[in-house]
């Protein structure tokens, strides 16, 4: 952060400091009640007779944070007119909420945020691989950090755990048993969240797209009314499913999650092309779908039609006219799915809850959006004109 002052400033800016020379300490002693506390580091930034400081925790792996220590923390940076109080692990916070429960007393002069590993990563990727660094020797560290994050040994790839209520909740939900009062599904549909939130930064980092879950105020303003939204969805149908937003993808990606089928479904909506007979309309999609995978499942859907004729891709390649609805003559948006495996176990192990979630969305990103490419089709084409 201090070698590379834009790298830096994107870090800091979260947490409300100016923009000015950063400098960087390492665990610090502080005096605190009969003994002492050493937090991992110490932040310093000075711009214009303005010092902003701030005492950063951190955790590796799945070692939790402490509220016990997170607090002595909070206390020595009051006590010391520090303004604020980082945490930093693989845990994600949501809706700005801490993932520790601490004092609020103790939050009257301090203020206590929290970075994940995952959003560390996603900056230096930012900056590095697509925004560009200020000079190349800022870029050669860049890179050896990301180098070192992405290593297994490092643990500090984000969030990598479903914990220890995914296995229940997932055999409640195979076995029929699962109801709205459970608890540990409320804690899945947390860990669901966090899943898809690093998923997105993950891509964005490795496109430099804007890659976000899609939230609409109405429905999931608020982080308990859309948890249980989801309990509700796996109690009913043993699904989790979740929006994502991919720019030129032609709508909203549906990524969802079906514990008793033991499948992932990602699915998109793309316009068919304008003034155009049906049947052009359904050979222009599959013309640039020639190389996608065989079991992606293709629906055509006329004006304000939620279902319409639907086949794998594989048979519409030589039957096309499968597609063409026969009580409307009418195409208007060709609904894409493609299903992969689910992982069962709750990490990012090769069976892994976690890991599937991301190859399914890894697969569906480069074997369809980007085989796609609305963005790049010819403007003729686009509107039909073949």
């Amino acid at each position: 952060m201090a070698q590379v002052p834009e790298f830096g400033r994107r870090l800091t800016a979260r947490f409300n400091a100016p923009a000015g020379t950063i400098q960087t300490f390492a665990e610090a002693s502080f005096k605190h009640g009969d003994g002492k506390v050493r937090p991992d580091g110490v932040l310093r930034v000075a711009r214009a007779g303005r010092i902003w400081t701030a005492l950063i925790e951190t955790k590796t792996g799945g070692n939790p944070l402490k509220a016990d220590q997170v607090e002595a923390y909070l206390s020595v940076a009051a006590r010391h007119g520090y303004e604020t109080v980082i945490t930093l692990s693989n845990d994600l916070a949501l809706d700005n909420e801490h993932p520790l429960k601490v004092d609020k007393r103790l939050l009257r002069k301090v203020a206590l945020r929290h970075l994940s590993w995952a959003e560390v990563a996603h900056e230096a990727e930012m900056l590095c691989l697509h925004d560009g660094a200020a000079n190349p020797v800022h870029a050669w560290l860049l890179s050896e950090l990301l180098h070192y994050l992405r290593q297994d040994n490092a643990d500090c790839q984000g969030f990598r755990d479903m914990d220890a209520a995914w296995v229940p909740v997932r055999n409640a939900v195979t076995r029929g048993t699962l109801r709205l009062g459970d608890r540990r599904a409320m804690q899945v549909a947390e860990s669901w969240e966090k899943l898809i939130r690093q998923l997105c930064l993950r891509l964005s980092g490795e496109t430099g797209l804007a890659i976000a879950p899609v939230l609409r105020k109405r429905r999931d303003g608020d982080a308990s009314v859309r948890r249980l939204q989801t309990v509700t969805s796996l109690v009913e149908s043993g699904r989790m499913s979740a929006e994502i937003r991919i720019p030129n993808a032609g709508g909203p990606v549906l990524l969802e999650a079906d514990l008793r089928t033991g499948q992932i479904e990602t699915t998109v909506e793309v316009p068919a092309a304008a003034r155009a007979r049906p049947l052009t309309r359904v050979q222009w999609l599959l013309r640039h779908l020639n190389n996608a995978p065989a079991e992606l499942r293709i629906e055509a859907l006329a004006p304000k039609q939620k279902t319409g004729p639907c086949d794998l891709l594989k048979n519409l390649l030589t039957e096309p006219g499968l597609l063409i609805p026969e009580d409307t003559p009418q195409i208007d948006t060709f609904r894409l799915t493609l299903a992969t495996g689910l992982g069962t176990k709750r990490g990012t192990e090769e069976a892994g809850f976690v890991r599937s979630i991301d190859t399914a969305m890894d697969r569906f990103y480069q074997e369809i959006l980007q085989v796609l490419k609305l963005e790049a089709m010819p403007a003729g084409e686009a509107r039909g004109a073949s």
